[in-house]
C-alpha cells in the first residue's frame, strides 16, 4: 500500500535521480526499465534526508537490539556512514559501522575491512541500496562470517525490486531468508513505485514498461 511516508521516499529518490525511469540493465543482467542509482545522492542534505529514512527504518525493527552495522563496497559505505550518523542524532544511540574494501590492504593497518572490526557474538546488520537477484548479499554473507561467530539478522535497503532470485517461483528477497536466516526490509518495493507511477500523471508508457517488466519477472505480492 502506497502511504504518505512512502510516497515522500519516493518522490525524494526521483527529485534526486536516484530513482530514474528508461533503459538499464541491472547487475544480475536484466534490461530494466527503472533503476536505482544510490551514487546520484551528491548534497550533504540529500545525505542527511537519507540517513533518517534508514535510522527510522532500522529503529523501527530493531531498536538497538544489534552490535554494528555494515555497508558493503562501494554504495553501502556512504548509506552505512549516514544511517549510523542519524541513528546517534535521531535515538542518541551510538552503533558502531563498518564497510569492506574490494581488494585485501597490505600495508599500513592492511585487511579488508574499515571501522569496525566484528567479534564473536555480535549481531551485524547490513545497509544497502537493492536487491535485484540476491548476488551482492551471496558474496558478503561469507565474508563477514570469516571475521567470526557472528550473526547476520536483518538487511535494509531502499527498494525491494521483488524480483524472481535463482529459484523459480521465489523472490530474491525469500531467497536470502531461506538460505540465510536474512530478514529484508525496503524504504518501497516496487508495487509502491507502479502505484506511484499510476498516480503521478507521467508518461504512461513508464508505467506500460513497468508492468511488463514485473509481469517477466517480479514475484507479485
Amino acid at each position: 500500500m502506497l502511504t504518505e511516508e512512502k510516497k515522500d521516499r519516493i518522490n525524494f529518490m526521483v527529485e534526486a535521480d536516484v530513482l530514474r525511469f528508461g533503459d538499464f540493465v541491472t547487475k544480475s543482467g536484466r534490461n530494466t526499465p527503472y533503476f536505482i542509482n544510490t551514487g546520484n545522492y551528491k548534497t550533504g542534505s540529500q545525505l542527511a534526508t537519507l540517513g533518517k529514512f534508514y535510522a527510522g527504518m532500522v529503529h523501527a525493527v530493531l531498536r538497538d537490539r544489534f552490535s554494528a552495522m555494515f555497508g558493503p563496497a562501494y554504495k553501502g559505505i556512504p548509506l552505512v556512514a549516514v544511517c549510523a550518523t542519524a541513528y546517534w542524532e535521531k535515538y542518541r544511540v551510538d552503533k558502531p559501522y563498518f564497510f569492506n574494501r574490494k581488494e585485501e590492504k597490505d600495508h599500513g593497518e592492511g585487511g579488508s575491512i574499515i571501522g569496525y572490526q566484528p567479534m564473536d557474538g555480535d549481531r551485524i546488520i547490513l545497509i544497502e541500496d537493492v536487491i535485484t537477484a540476491g548476488t551482492a548479499v551471496r558474496e558478503i554473507l561469507p565474508l563477514l562470517k570469516s571475521f567470526g561467530d557472528v550473526q547476520v539478522t536483518d538487511m535494509f535497503i531502499s527498494v525491494d525490486r521483488m524480483e524472481y532470485g535463482q529459484t523459480p517461483g521465489q523472490s530474491a528477497v525469500a531467497e536470502v531468508a531461506g538460505e540465510f536466516g536474512l530478514q529484508v526490509h525496503a524504504l518501497v518495493n516496487v508495487d509502491d513505485i507502479r502505484e506511484w507511477l499510476a498516480e503521478s500523471g507521467r508518461d504512461p508508457e513508464e508505467l506500460r514498461r513497468m508492468d511488463a517488466y514485473r509481469e517477466k519477472y517480479c514475484v507479485r505480492s
